[in-house]
């Protein structure tokens, strides 16, 4: 018993210049990755390097969750971490701990895989953020329905496809999430095509009564309608409206396709 308590206490007793240098290590290291973090933040935040997240920060799907990406200190805080894994290193090395040592060196060489999947995910958020925008200009301009539906349905299929590629990039399986995604979006584009297609069909008829009569009907014209007689005012993809002698009637431009339309002579 005391020849295993000896033992133990010389162990200790020569483990103790290794635990101390991996103390020192760590507290100076520490010390230098933060100031270093920190220094790189600032210099980067006087280069106006976080004015390129702007766009970013303005997609409704980061502003709505109160998250504000600044390049300058993300820059900062990877910097510090990454010499903080590299102090970890050091220390466990010193500790006799090669176990520790190397499953650190496998995750620094994963930090470039990581970073790589990310930037594919914001650039895959911006596109989705410009389809987006386009699409909603683009279906108020030509008067469809539920413009607003179709521009989100399309940023969120941009975005899970974005995602996928990113998690793809970083070396995550993926194969699970496609085969049920595929699954998902094909139910939910076949249902969403056809309850848009039943509720929307008068409308599309209209809209595309607009091409039959453009060249037709103009402004200013004195028309007769199923039976109402006016002066067009306004007219545009889904409807026209007349003037009347007291009143303003809007009549769907499918009605244009359908009924007899008189065109008279304006004296």
């Amino acid at each position: 018993m005391g020849d295993l308590l000896t033992e133990l206490v010389k162990s200790f007793g020569q483990a103790i210049p290794s635990i101390i240098a991996a103390f020192t290590v760590a507290v100076v290291g520490s010390i230098v990755a933060s100031m270093l973090g920190k220094l790189i933040t600032q210099l980067l935040s006087k280069t106006g390097v976080d004015a390129l997240a702007d766009k970013i920060n303005q997609i409704d799907f980061i502003s709505s969750y109160n998250i504000k990406i600044l390049p300058s200190r993300l820059i900062g805080k990877i910097v510090y971490y990454i010499l903080m894994l590299v102090v970890l290193i050091i220390a466990t090395d010193l500790l006799g701990m090669p176990a520790v040592s190397q499953l650190v060196r496998d995750l620094i060489n994963y930090v470039p895989i990581l970073i790589s999947g990310v930037i594919v995910l914001l650039f895959g958020l911006v596109i989705a953020d410009a389809v987006k925008d386009a699409t909603a200009t683009a279906c108020k301009s030509l008067g469809i329905p539920s413009g607003k539906i179709i521009a989100n349905f399309l940023f969120y299929f941009i975005f899970l496809t974005a995602l996928i590629s990113a998690l793809s990039q970083a070396k995550i399986d993926t194969d699970f999430i496609k085969s049920n995604l595929n699954i998902l979006l094909g139910a939910a584009v076949g249902a969403f095509g056809l309850g848009y297609g039943l509720a929307s069909k008068d409308m599309m008829s209209n809209f595309l009564a607009s091409f039959y009569s453009r060249d037709k009907i103009k402004m200013g014209d004195l028309v007769a309608i199923d039976g109402v007689k006016g002066v067009i005012i306004d007219m545009d993809n889904t409807s026209l409206a007349l003037q009347l002698e007291e009143s303003v009637v809007i009549i769907p431009l499918s009605k244009v396709a359908t009924s007899k339309v008189e065109i008279f002579q304006i004296s």
